[in-house]
């Protein structure tokens, strides 16, 4: 069975770039800027095959024309519902899949960062670009609170040993917000103090594993009483059902 190494390519202040190794080719997931990744290129005498992007923002596409002009064959996927780089490539919509040296990667739709917003899910490995964060999500730019949590709902549902390669080193200031919501929540606490550790040493907070997210990602749990407590005290109403409570979750966060 083919062996993958996925390598973390920081960028910008607290951007991740994805890079995907199989001997000497590798893949790139979100390259906002091409400098680092042709650096990590160089140092370790890979050729790039593959670009995968998720969603159209700046700091996930900036680096696309400058890396294709290193590497003219390499092939470019993205998503079918977002506005992308101007450059020939492959658009993807829900139910596609890309297959890579052996590996095959499911594309998702996962509307709500931003509507045409895709995810790469295969061989235990979720690039969700910044639809689901480490205990947090992403901002609702364009879509919905609903399509952000049925996007949210469905990544969930993935099995609890996916790891999570989001695209933002944003866990510590995700778990502040969690522990303002869920106050006596261990495994938030415990997860403060792991995180803390790995961030002061320099060390990024990702992969997280999926099964864990959901003792500690409060968007992940819309439907514990405890959760739901919180957010109809912030918002001083009761709330229906689990959609609600996300929908004041995140106008939380905004201004947290």
């Amino acid at each position: 069975r083919p062996m993958y190494t996925v390598i973390t390519v920081p960028a910008f202040s607290d951007n991740y770039i994805w890079l995907i190794r199989h001997e000497n080719h590798c893949l790139v997931v979100d390259p906002g800027e091409a400098a680092p990744v042709l650096e990590r290129l160089a140092a370790l005498d890979l050729v790039l095959d593959a670009i995968l992007l998720t969603h159209h923002h700046r700091d996930h596409v900036g680096g696309v024309s400058e890396l294709l002009q290193h590497f003219p064959h390499a092939r470019l996927y993205g998503p079918k519902h977002d506005p992308m780089p101007d450059h020939h490539g492959q658009w993807l919509d829900d139910g596609d899949q890309i297959n890579w040296h052996g590996l095959s990667l499911d594309v998702l739709h996962v509307p709500g960062h931003t509507l045409g917003h895709i995810a790469y899910y295969g061989q235990g490995m979720l690039f969700c670009g910044d639809t689901l964060f480490s205990a947090g999500c992403g901002r609702l730019f364009e879509g919905t609170p609903a399509q952000m949590h049925t996007s949210l709902q469905r990544l969930a549902a993935l099995p609890d040993e996916t790891l999570l390669y989001c695209a933002h080193e944003y866990t510590l200031s995700n778990l502040r917000f969690a522990h303002a919501v869920e106050p006596d929540n261990l495994a938030i606490q415990r997860r403060i103090g792991v995180i803390s550790k790995l961030r002061q040493q320099g060390l990024p907070s990702l992969p997280s594993r999926l099964g864990d997210e959901r003792h500690f990602n409060v968007f992940l749990r819309c439907n514990e009483d405890s959760v739901k407590f919180s957010a109809e005290k912030y918002a001083l109403k009761c709330l229906e059902n689990p959609e609600d409570t996300f929908t004041v979750l995140r106008g939380w966060k905004d201004v947290f």
